[in-house]
């Protein structure tokens, strides 16, 4: 049973089945609603106000991730694909916009006017973007089960600095 407390607390009480003998009391403090909560996805619609392509967030000292956005540069003829450093203040915004921690650099994100993508995701829908054959590959690999294509993106994701290095800076 909970009892509300004027000062914001609640007293949980749990009664234990007959056969024990001592009451436990838990003590939870609940946090207040805060009104200065920001809507990300409000304050950041300015990055799609002028320009309506989409935007690559990647991890700006990883090699393997700048090699990953010269690769998709070189491909993406139309430039359907803007790009963001995850350490920008734009980019932890726009991490912010994705209901993710402003400093998780674990994942590519792409984040569009209405919708973001993570992990495997992410790099499907990249791909619908780019040049033939890439949305045709992405289409079939849209068949390989998500927590799949998950496990090794995240394999990869983990292991990449070790594998691959990284920079002082970002080099894009």
């Amino acid at each position: 049973m909970a009892l509300p407390l004027s000062n914001g607390c609640t007293w949980l009480t749990l009664s234990p089945p007959a056969r024990f003998r001592h009451r436990s009391t838990i003590f939870a403090t609940l946090s207040p609603s805060r009104p200065d909560t920001v809507n990300w996805v409000e304050a950041t619609s300015s990055f799609f106000d002028q320009d309506t392509r989409p935007i690559m967030l990647f991890d700006g000292v990883c090699n393997l991730c700048n090699g990953g956005v010269r690769f998709v540069r070189n491909v993406d003829r139309n430039r359907r694909i803007r790009f963001e450093a995850l350490q920008s203040e734009s980019g932890k915004k726009l991490l912010r916009r994705s209901g993710r921690a402003p400093d998780d650099i674990s994942s590519v994100v792409l984040v569009e006017k209405d919708r973001s993508y993570i992990k495997s995701e992410a790099v499907l829908k990249v791909m619908e973007y780019l040049e033939l054959p890439f949305p045709q590959l992405a289409f079939f690999l849209q068949f390989v089960p998500l927590f799949v294509r998950d496990f090794m993106y995240d394999n990869v994701a983990n292991n990449r600095y070790a594998i691959f290095g990284y920079s002082d800076s970002c080099e894009i």
